[in-house]
């Protein structure tokens, strides 16, 4: 979109927070740049200029904006809809794959020469995956000198740098502040009263509305495994595994933001633990476009239209979600929650701190490589499809990330003992965020299409999804809200969670 100067400017002239994350408008006059949404008057046409990113941003010698703080809007939609390698490596970029195995870990996992990816990502983006990162880490490095009382050379590493000058350069450079500013004025705002340095931190997730909250945390509520997620007070809550540590999150929805407080062994991983919370809640999605497509057809104006931007409920962890769903088969979502349990109170790895009913994180592929099948309380098939899931995530025969290959993916789980469509779907879509996936076999998906005049079976489903393209996820989100199931109700009613089959 940055391309199209008529269309940016348009966009600045209106203030028009959809656009936040889009891209970053630069004054040429100020050496400054923005938001589209800025609330300060809009400059001359003639002195701005238009980026991508706010590393492309960076790279040209203009620094942050401290009013409207572009570098912690919505990330772009455009990297969650789009397969190819640029969309690839900036999902995995933003989960810090270039801060712990550097570029040449980053080019060796999406199957590229460092010079190669340089250059793809330099033309499509404007800055290189090294610039893309120290952006990312600018901004880590501003949340914990503005949000914690760490010390300045503990927050420099945290953030991802290998250096103490490195990290006040950048910081300067970018905010026009340094780091002994920037807490200063956090502490002026915060009031000489507030708490600091206790271990937790506490943000805002940006959204972008309408966002309809209640279908993505009835969902997540309903399916909690004990120990691992749990409700509280409108809150939900988890475990989390971390490349350097564990964590606990809690979310709590707001019409036009996420309150997202963070407890982290190693404050290193705060860039990916906020990634992830992100992934899970898909909030940087294009509702406007979502609902745009999908009310176009009339069978689902109403359903859109009682609920406008729905979000898929996804995970913070892909082989988590592989192993979920795959306990999932054929059961109740109650049945599912019980299945999982059994799993994490057995294999999982205990965690401190965590109080309330959180205990264990989820057991990695590592913990439940060592899975005796006869301990598991479901039929044989099963037990066979869980260890071969088990055994190809761990010796790589299928790979699922944030930066995968969908249709890779796709394809390696269908040649697994057990694995169909159904399960593929289910994890495209929740695990890998494929805004396209459809389980046109799921029973929840279907008894929605029968209620409101849809095709009643999976194959005339699938013919008519073809116009939902490429939202038919959303529009998956928007048939479950037609049942009278746990999954839309936030806050729950019920302790339990679900009721009847699982959507």
């Amino acid at each position: 979109m940055y391309t199209d100067f008529d269309r940016c400017y348009r966009a600045v002239q209106s203030k028009d927070t959809r656009f936040d994350g889009w891209f970053v408008t630069a004054v040429l006059t100020t050496a400054i740049y923005c938001r589209p949404s800025c609330p300060v008057r809009p400059p001359y046409a003639r002195n701005m200029r238009f980026y991508p990113t706010a590393a492309a941003a960076q790279r040209a010698g203009f620094r942050a904006c401290k009013r409207c703080r572009p570098d912690a809007s919505p990330g772009s939609p455009e990297w969650n809809v789009r397969g190819d390698v640029v969309a690839r490596a900036m999902r995995l970029i933003a989960d810090g794959v270039v801060d712990r195995d550097g570029v040449g870990g980053l080019a060796a996992r999406l199957g590229y020469t460092v010079r190669q990816l340089e250059r793809v990502t330099q033309t499509e983006v404007g800055a290189t995956p090294l610039a893309l990162a120290r952006a990312q880490r600018a901004q880590m490095a501003r949340i914990l000198i503005e949000t914690t009382e760490m010390r300045f050379a503990d927050a420099a590493f945290a953030a991802g740098f290998s250096s103490i000058r490195q990290f006040n350069d950048t910081v300067r450079s970018v905010s026009d502040l340094t780091p002994t500013m920037l807490r200063r004025r956090a502490r002026s705002r915060r009031g000489a009263d507030a708490e600091g340095g206790t271990g937790e931190l506490s943000l805002r997730l940006a959204v972008r509305t309408p966002f309809a909250f209640e279908g993505l945390f009835g969902h997540l509520a309903a399916s909690a495994v004990p120990g691992v997620e749990e409700v509280s007070d409108g809150t939900y809550r988890r475990t989390l595994r971390l490349p350097h540590g564990k964590g606990i999150v809690s979310l709590t929805p707001h019409p036009d933001h996420v309150g997202c407080r963070l407890v982290l062994d190693d404050f290193r991983d705060l860039s990916t633990a906020i990634a992830r919370c992100r992934r899970l809640l898909d909030l940087d999605a294009d509702p406007e476009a979502i609902v745009s497509a999908l009310s176009a057809d009339e069978t689902l104006t109403a359903l859109v239209a009682k609920a406008p931007g729905q979000r898929i409920p996804r995970t913070v962890d892909e082989h988590e979600l592989a192993v979920r769903v795959v306990l999932g088969q054929q059961v109740s979502m109650a049945a599912a929650r019980t299945h999982a349990a059994r799993l994490v109170q057995a294999y999982g790895q205990p965690v401190e701190r965590a109080g309330g009913t959180l205990t264990h994180v989820f057991p990695s592929v590592t913990d439940l490589s060592e899975i005796d099948p006869e301990n598991l309380a479901f039929p044989r098939a099963r037990r066979r499809t869980l260890i071969a899931l088990v055994g190809a995530l761990a010796d790589g025969s299928v790979t699922l990330d944030t930066g995968c290959d969908r249709d890779a993916a796709r394809a390696a789980l269908l040649g697994l003992p057990g694995i169909g469509p159904w399960t593929t779907e289910m994890i495209a879509m929740r695990g890998l965020g494929d805004p396209d996936a459809f389980p046109r076999g799921d029973l929840g998906v279907i008894a929605a299409a029968t209620q409101i005049g849809l095709p009643a079976t999976p194959r005339g489903l699938a013919q008519h999804s073809v116009r939902w393209r490429p939202w038919r996820s959303y529009a998956t989100q928007h048939l479950w809200t037609a049942l009278d199931h746990s999954v839309n109700e936030w806050p729950p009613k019920t302790t339990g969670g679900a009721r009847c089959s699982t959507a």
